[in-house]
């Protein structure tokens, strides 16, 4: 939390500034708000576990340079949404996890922290007045998934996540949003979501996937890879959903 809490200060910090960008190819950047969020997620990191392995979405891999060196790995997104931020939208997550373990979203602009210690699952909000701590409670009720439209499509021509939004039953029986960030899983474990669906290969441990994967888990959400195998198993993509039910019926469209 403390990390994720400092990642999220200079976010919120350097928000609305016109950002030098480093090209990652295809389309892809990162902000001096990347660079300088990770270095602070990383100060905490290093202070508390100097002996741990960190996996940075910018900076890579540092630390003991085999995981069987390191007691513990830490994958760290800190800005995870850069393409909303630079443009000015505030649709943006600062995700930390302990591979295997804890691990917590925070929503910048908010003040909502989600968080995990791997059994279950709250949510905390920070500021001058913060409240108590609210454990997270997954539901279908609002009906809206979030589905990942994000290039490369892995799975095509068998699956693409975009594929969904033309099927009559899905629009029957949701309404889609496109964030594009990890705050949608934390959402989906939240209740404000009822699914969040997205192709790819393994994502368990991904910078990007790895803390909502967990808070979902921890919370009670169904969550399986697009072809209904355990993530991390084997498993491509991703469904996490709040209950079996809205699992199995996105799952049927899927397998459709």
């Amino acid at each position: 939390m403390a990390a994720v809490r400092a990642g999220a200060y200079v976010v919120r910090a350097l928000y609305g500034r016109r950002l030098a960008r480093t090209d990652k190819g295809a389309g892809d950047f990162a902000t001096a708000a990347d660079i300088e969020a990770e270095e602070a997620i990383l100060d905490v990191i290093r202070a508390a576990r100097p002996d741990d392995a960190v996996l940075g979405e910018e900076g890579g891999r540092r630390g003991p340079a085999g995981e069987a060196e390191a007691v513990r790995q830490w994958l760290v997104d800190p800005l995870c949404g850069t393409l909303n931020y630079a443009v000015g939208t505030m649709l943006v997550a600062v995700n930390v996890a302990l591979s295997g373990g804890a691990a917590a979203v925070a929503d910048p602009f908010s003040g909502e922290i989600f968080c995990t210690d791997g059994r279950s699952a709250w949510s905390r909000h920070d500021g001058p007045s913060p409240g108590p701590d609210l454990p997270l409670a997954p539901t279908p009720a609002t009906r809206l998934v979030d589905v990942n439209l994000d290039p490369p499509f892995p799975g095509a021509p068998a699956f693409r996540a975009v594929d969904l939004l033309a099927r009559p039953r899905f629009v029957e029986r949701f309404r889609p949003r496109v964030v594009s960030t990890s705050l949608a899983l934390a959402w989906v474990a939240a209740g404000k979501r009822a699914a969040y669906v997205t192709d790819g290969g393994d994502l368990s441990g991904s910078v990007h996937f790895a803390a909502g994967i967990a808070l979902c888990r921890a919370a009670g959400c169904v969550v399986t890879g697009v072809d209904g195998r355990p993530v991390g198993q084997g498993g491509h993509g991703l469904v996490a959903a709040a209950d079996g039910e809205t699992h199995e019926l996105l799952m049927s469209m899927i397998r459709g």
